[in-house]
């Protein structure tokens, strides 16, 4: 192998990291689901916190690597079509942002949080379906369809397309880590007044995003029957 098809190959991953990190960092959109995070854990322990964003974090890699690599093959496996994906995480996330939406502020006095009843919702709901989503699975399902195709390789299991899936996946994770980590403190710096309107804000956009989410899987369920 000469230099050339070296820098070629070193070229095109890149690429196709870069595309994956663009591609799903507005969908994963660390920023406002940190908002939304933060509207649940209310006053954790920094400490804690800390454990819940690094678990987050690490079950949010699993999901977007996965759902990249095998996620299609893992819904063919089941019989189960990307519309149903959309339709029942549609709803969940729409439940979840309403839920949130309607919260009552005053009502919601901070209490001292059971370390363990925190840990054991680090997956669901504050990855799932709070940090990816069934919208962030279903496109990685997709990128990870058109990746090998974007690398000019045959096969899912391209040395290529795993580094770029790996990469890619986890420059978004360290966003959202970043994010949530450290969303109290951008909350500080709001002010009392400016998170409450950021994360009232948040859960409308999360409860939209589950209507939006649910359409696009109906549209396509209709779509499907008129078809046959």
């Amino acid at each position: 192998m000469n230099l050339a098809t070296i820098l070629d190959l070193v070229s095109r991953t890149t690429e196709a990291t870069i595309l994956v990190l663009a591609t799903m960092f507005p969908i994963v959109n660390p920023i406002g689901s940190a908002a939304v995070f933060l509207s649940m854990v209310g006053t954790l322990e920094d400490g804690l916190q800390k454990r819940l964003a690094s678990r987050i974090t690490l079950y949010s890699y699993c999901l977007l690597v996965v759902s990249m690599i095998v996620g299609g093959k893992i819904l063919s496996f089941f019989g189960i079509s990307l519309y149903a994906v959309q339709i029942g995480g549609g709803l969940v996330v729409a439940a979840s942002g309403w839920q949130l939406l309607t919260k009552d502020a005053q009502r919601d006095q901070p209490t001292v949080a059971n370390p363990d009843e925190v840990m054991a919702q680090a997956f669901f709901p504050y990855t799932l379906p709070i940090t990816v989503g069934p919208g962030s699975i279903s496109v990685a399902i997709a990128l990870g369809a058109h990746l090998p195709s974007q690398l000019h390789v045959a096969g899912f299991f391209s040395p290529l397309v795993l580094i770029a899936s790996l990469v890619g996946s986890a420059l978004v994770c360290v966003l959202v880590y970043v994010c949530y980590r450290w969303a109290r403190n951008a909350a500080r710096l709001l002010g009392g007044t400016g998170t409450m309107v950021l994360m009232r804000l948040s859960s409308f956009i999360l409860f939209c995003i589950g209507v939006q989410i649910l359409a696009t899987g109906l549209r396509s369920f209709l779509h499907t029957i008129h078809l046959r």
